[in-house]
């Protein structure tokens, strides 16, 4: 027997439908890549998507046909994205962070037909024209007034080629989990993979996404959206805003602490979300300006592990709340986010600090378990460490265009390449990658701990750790810091800043300073870099860690 209730697809131009409908007058607001501030509504936006849709189904493409896009958080993007999916299409969002080679290769692989592009990456494309093997037309995010000189070919501004359709235009009915998104992962190790969305796992994970415990956005927030949206399908906010009826402030191409500022400030943003690098910017521009927060109520911080001294000034010097969340593309993207469950709440100081520094517990749609390198499932007592998987309807089970589809393991959960552990209450953190955990003498070093320990230290602006050879614990710990303007720390003082916080087994064997450590296209460090930097790195000849420091047995 089955249900009598109703039922229709879960497709995103329902989304946006209903924000239309129910949160017509909302703003959206963005920097404009040109400069000025725009304002927008989500009435107007769906009226713009659809009128976009139907130009897309004149110049010919239909059901499946990928879109790239090569832009920052605009109301132009956004449209792009809605319209597409609303005939059918495939968003594809293009990380301009990559190589040029990388971008080309993506793009080829994708097939992708148009591409929508803003002012600042036309040199890049001008670069790559020659290697793009599948894009008919460049459409430039501008109106043509703004639209510079340029070498390439079949070039029109994005206004012009809008206006010759207009909004009499019906969605086209599409299947749920039809094709609705793409983005490629940041290809560390190896070619990029291509991830891809349905409609129905964005909306599965819009709404959960949404929840209190996690974003918990709602139709009195506005929320600003950092982190790009090419960057892991830009955290959902995208979707996520317009199914709470939340406010849009979109950032466009500035991303500096006095840019992030103004906007926060100047259009009292209540929930705003990046990488932990942005914040430090923020923070930076703050304390050197004496500016404050005082609209701002949420920020999330994702990307990589956030550092203690972020939480912990927000929350004590700008009584803004972090959550901490963690993900990865292949989850579009959101996996946990760190909020305090019912006997948590009233926790402070460093004991709410603690618990911050979790990723955080994982919302009704996903499924996490650790297990060791030969898949046995590890317990959830909070120390024991092992290989995070997950599960669940918005979680990629294969790679577009893949060789094999065997990326699950028996039981369907897609192993993340995170080592973690997860306390009894739910808690997950993680410790590190898992190639870039650092085995010594047996046991496993976490370099995403140590590091979280070194910027700590006033002096020190950034800080990685990677393991280098060790001719009897195999491998030990190297510190590799970038000082903070116009300071010089020493390693002694650094590592006795460290010392006793940590098992003493754990403790560097050694520190180095750059004036740079190179970071991946999304803003993580490139480790693999880093490895062949100091691969012939000599450890200072110390005393080997006696019996008491040995690693535990």
């Amino acid at each position: 027997m089955l249900g009598l209730m109703q039922d229709w697809p879960l497709t995103c131009t329902r989304l946006i439908d209903h924000a239309a409908r129910n949160h017509g007058a909302v703003e959206i607001v963005s920097r404009s890549v040109e400069g000025p501030i725009h304002r927008t509504t989500y009435r107007e936006l769906h009226e713009r998507a659809r009128q976009l849709a139907k130009r897309l189904q004149r110049q010919g493409i239909r059901l499946g046909d990928r879109l790239a896009t090569l832009a920052w958080n605009t109301w132009r993007h956004v449209e792009v994205w809605y319209g597409a999916m609303g005939l059918g299409a495939i968003y594809h969002t293009v990380n301009p962070r990559l190589f040029p080679e990388q971008i080309a290769w993506i793009m080829n692989h994708a097939e992708d037909r148009l591409l929508f592009v803003d002012l600042t990456f036309l040199p890049i494309v001008e670069k790559i024209w020659p290697r793009l093997q599948t894009i008919e037309q460049v459409i430039v995010l501008c109106d043509a007034v703004h639209l510079p000189p340029t070498t390439l070919p079949r070039v029109v501004p994005y206004e012009d080629w809008l206006a010759e359709a207009d909004a009499d235009f019906a969605w086209v009915e599409v299947e749920e989990n039809t094709a609705a998104g793409m983005c490629y992962t940041s290809g560390t190790t190896g070619d990029p993979k291509g991830v891809v969305y349905s409609h129905r796992s964005n909306v599965l994970h819009a709404l959960c996404a949404s929840v209190p415990d996690m974003l918990g956005l709602r139709s009195r927030d506005r929320v600003m959206p950092v982190v790009p949206l090419f960057h892991a399908n830009g955290w959902s906010l995208a979707l996520s805003a317009p199914l709470a009826g939340s406010a849009l402030v979109l950032p466009g191409p500035k991303m500096d602490g006095q840019s992030i500022w103004h906007l926060l400030d100047s259009e009292r943003v209540t929930l705003t979300a990046a990488v932990p690098t942005v914040w430090l910017m923020l923070l930076q521009h703050l304390q050197s300006t004496g500016a404050g927060l005082p609209w701002l109520e949420r920020v999330v911080i994702g990307g990589s592990a956030c550092p203690r001294a972020i939480t912990r000034a927000f929350e004590e010097d700008y009584d803004v709340r972090v959550m901490h969340a963690w993900g990865m593309t292949e989850m579009s993207p959101i996996g946990t986010v760190c909020a305090p469950k019912a006997g948590k709440a009233t926790l402070t100081g460093e004991a709410r600090l603690d618990l911050q520094a979790k990723q955080g517990i994982a919302p009704f749609g996903v499924e996490l378990k650790i297990t060791d390198d030969a898949g046995t499932e590890l317990p959830w007592d909070g120390r024991t460490f092992g290989r995070l998987k997950v599960r669940g309807p918005a979680i990629a089970r294969a790679y577009f265009k893949a060789e094999t589809d065997e990326v699950l393991d028996p039981e369907g959960f897609f192993d993340t390449g995170d080592v973690a552990h997860i306390d009894p209450d739910g808690y997950m953190q993680i410790t590190d990658r898992s190639k870039d955990v650092i085995k010594s003498g047996g046991e496993w070093i976490s370099s995403i701990d140590l590091e979280n320990l070194a910027v700590g230290h006033p002096d020190v602006a950034e800080a990685a750790v990677i393991g280098v050879p060790h001719p009897k614990w195999d491998e030990r710990p190297l510190l590799i810091v970038v000082p903070r303007s116009d300071t010089q720390p020493r390693a002694e003082d650094i590592l006795a800043y460290m010392q006793g916080k940590i098992a003493s087994w754990w403790m560097p064997d050694d520190v180095v300073f750059l004036d740079e450590i190179p970071h991946t296209a999304t803003g993580k460090i490139r480790k693999s870099a880093l490895r062949e930097m100091f691969r012939a790195h000599v450890l200072p000849d110390r005393r080997p860690p006696g019996a008491r420091d040995e690693p535990p047995r």
